[in-house]
């Protein structure tokens, strides 16, 4: 397959535009904006809505596979194209579990995997009984759409939850248990059509305020739970008969408990130190995937790699070029900037990523690492007073 569709044309299609060229296939992207990133490494574009089924079958007609860099898009639409011939990488009945919210946590249910308590919530009546059924606090999430924070709330009081749900417009929302977790943990797997898994390095994931801030790899974590992880990875895709990148987001509680946060089908963000920490990036492992090549390597490279993201605190048209060049001259850091031609708080502008080549003989290497994040925050963030 040497011409392969992307719906979607943001920073995710951006670094996939860049990882074809090494395989010497072309992209062509569906995408509503000509500033996305992905355009100027695009071979051609379909300006057009992400949900636009119309505009999909003009992609089919230049691509021999369509796949996607994120989840907003029209099923029924798309299912359309589906009964005709086009190929999805993954199939929409990959994808139809997994975009709802709701769907997504009774699929992982039914198929035997941990996940938190959970309800799916329609009107103020389901209300009384959540303390008892979930407890306090607990966590609300729109059922669609939700990403990078948005569309996740925490809640500890029954009025806090009436106030944000009706300032949501009082839709159907997933309600869950708060869980107390001790690590938040993130696996990228892919699948090949014939059955083929490759799996990274468990990685650590760092948030705040529902963002990832930070990635270190690998986590900290026991053999045994890197082999349970990798089942659960296993499980799923093997499962969905998928094919393509996946990211898994997990929850370690006490006790060693793994919980399965929120499933992503496509390349994500706790992929990215794959670019430089890998053999194989994620992006290009995606493209293999997707177009039946055998799956590459997925060691690491050195003792353990960082990624940071970078994202916006203020409102501007700054491109940071001053910043970004203090960053690169951090050892072994390596920058990779979006090109978006806005910054707005907490919007995602690139990232930093860092292979440590040699482990220190005083400290763990996630130590280390996150004396790295630290430097690369207080050149990126403006200093408080």
């Amino acid at each position: 397959m040497k011409r392969i569709g992307v719906i979607g044309g943001g920073q995710l299609a951006w670094m996939m535009a860049s990882a074809a060229k090494k395989l010497g296939v072309s992209l062509v992207v569906q995408t509503p904006h000509l500033t996305d990133p992905a355009v100027p490494l695009a071979s051609d574009v379909i300006q057009a809505a992400i949900a636009d089924g119309s505009a999909t079958a003009q992609l089919a007609k230049i691509c021999d596979v369509i796949t996607f860099e994120n989840e907003f898009v029209d099923l029924d639409a798309l299912g359309k194209l589906e009964q005709q011939g086009i190929c999805f990488r993954p199939k929409l009945s990959v994808l139809a579990p997994l975009l709802d919210k709701y769907d997504q946590r009774c699929y992982l249910r039914d198929i035997g995997l941990p996940v938190p308590k959970f309800i799916a919530v329609e009107n103020r009546e389901s209300f009384a009984q959540l303390g008892a059924e979930i407890g306090w606090p607990l966590v609300m999430k729109a059922r669609r759409h939700g990403y990078d924070g948005q569309g996740t709330v925490i809640l500890r009081d029954l009025p806090a939850l009436e106030a944000a749900w009706e300032k949501w417009g009082c839709p159907s929302v997933l309600i869950e248990e708060f869980v107390p977790f001790e690590q938040e943990l993130a696996i990228v797997a892919a699948r090949s059509p014939s059955g083929e898994i490759a799996i990274y390095p468990i990685v650590q994931t760092q948030q705040e305020n529902q963002v990832c801030h930070r990635v270190i790899v690998p986590a900290d974590i026991s053999p045994a739970l890197a082999t349970e992880c990798q089942q659960i990875a296993q499980t799923l895709l093997n499962s969905l008969e998928a094919v393509g990148i996946f990211g898994i987001e997990l929850f370690l509680a006490p006790g060693d408990r793994l919980l399965v946060n929120e499933i992503a089908p496509r390349t994500h963000n706790s992929g990215h130190f794959s670019q430089d920490g890998a053999k194989t990036c994620q992006f290009e492992q995606h493209l293999r995937a997707v177009s039946d090549l055998p799956l590459g390597s997925t060691e690491l490279i050195g003792q353990g790699a960082l990624m940071v993201n970078l994202l916006g605190y203020e409102s501007s048209h700054d491109d940071y070029q001053a910043k970004r060049q203090q960053l690169a001259q951090i050892p072994s850091a390596r920058v990779h900037w979006y090109g978006k031609s806005e910054s707005r708080p907490g919007r995602k502008l690139g990232h930093v990523n860092v292979v440590l080549d040699q482990k220190t003989d005083h400290e763990p290497v996630s130590a280390t690492l996150s004396k790295i994040a630290q430097t690369i925050e207080s050149i990126w963030y403006p200093h408080q007073d």
